[in-house]
């Protein structure tokens, strides 16, 4: 039987979702004018239809942290087996299969500089079947992290997205450092960004209080941001694909903020190497690709040269769900 294809609630739920994780299903059911079992039924449902899944996240560059993004070349046979097993890592996210099955893509965010070299130095050129491995560290962030591609679908109006919008975070005046409920509680939001506080108080062995204090404390300075993982498929985008930007440094800031607020880009962020931007798209087919590329893009004065991959399967988006 084919999944009932999602209807303009559903579309509304997840990015209401996307604004604020942990908003109560009553909150969410009256600004969208609709009853708290409509609103818990389909959060259900997009469970099955579209693997909805609202996972507690980090802001690394809040705490002093770089998140690398790795190329691995590998001969095809090994390539599924090398994406799975990174796949299963803690440290890693967006893990794909792209370039006809001998390429592996994922973003590495190593919590220390000893984990970054063993990973980066060590461990990925000792892997057997590894044919070239290029890793790129993201430099600034123009879109994605905590500003999801949801928000971009605009299936909620103005009014409606103010409503369920929580405060913006305080900007960064100094690297946070975390302690030990921190930590606890990170981790348990990651496993369930709706935990309910029973069940993170439990995760930290601290009083209510003092774990409801933390976790105001974590989204009020941007540390913790909800994230909502998914299927773009049902959606109706169908092709996902990397794209490598070499862009002159004098147009980097600019050529940013316009990749930022094209819809069909998911993540955009200017990086190491001989490429200076990378950008995560997805569009509804290969034809719209062509025409983002060659439309877009290519209107972008300082752009000078584009390398693309299609995504082929993505394995891991933040958390690892065997299918």
């Amino acid at each position: 039987m084919l999944p009932q294809p999602l209807d303009l609630l559903d579309l509304r739920l997840l990015q209401a979702l996307e604004l604020d994780g942990r908003a109560s299903f009553s909150r969410i059911a009256e600004v969208l004018g609709v009853s708290d079992q409509t609103v818990a039924r389909r959060f259900r449902r997009l469970r099955t239809t579209v693997r909805l899944r609202v996972t507690g996240m980090t802001d690394d560059s809040r705490l002093g942290r770089d998140i690398w993004m790795v190329r691995l070349g590998c001969t095809p046979n090994v390539a599924e087996q090398l994406a799975l097993a990174l796949a299963k890592r803690p440290d890693t996210q967006y893990v794909d299969l792209v370039s006809g099955g001998t390429e592996v893509l994922c973003a590495m965010r190593p919590r220390t500089r000893q984990e970054r070299d063993d990973l980066l130095l060590e461990r990925l050129h000792r892997t057997p079947r590894v044919t070239s491995v290029s890793a790129h560290c993201i430099l600034h962030s123009f879109y994605g992290g905590p500003l999801g591609w949801l928000r971009k679908i605009s299936a909620l109006d103005p009014d409606q997205e103010a409503a369920l919008r929580p405060p913006a975070p305080a900007a960064p005046t100094a690297t946070l450092v975390l302690d030990a409920v921190d930590e606890a509680l990170l981790a348990a939001l990651h496993r369930d960004g709706r935990a309910a506080l029973a069940e993170l108080q439990k995760a930290t062995g601290q009083s209510e209080a003092v774990t409801r204090r933390h976790l105001e404390r974590l989204r009020a300075t941007g540390v913790l941001y909800l994230a909502v993982e998914y299927d773009y498929e049902p959606l109706g985008h169908g092709v996902g694909a990397m794209c490598w930007l070499t862009v002159a440094p004098h147009a980097l800031a600019q050529t940013g903020r316009a990749l930022a607020g094209h819809p069909e880009v998911r993540f955009a962020g200017a990086v190491t190497g001989p490429a200076n931007v990378a950008l995560f798209m997805v569009c509804r087919t290969s034809s719209d690709l062509y025409a983002y590329l060659s439309d877009r893009i290519g209107a972008l004065t300082g752009v000078q040269s584009a390398e693309t991959a299609l995504i082929l399967r993505r394995v891991k988006t933040l958390t690892y769900l065997p299918r």
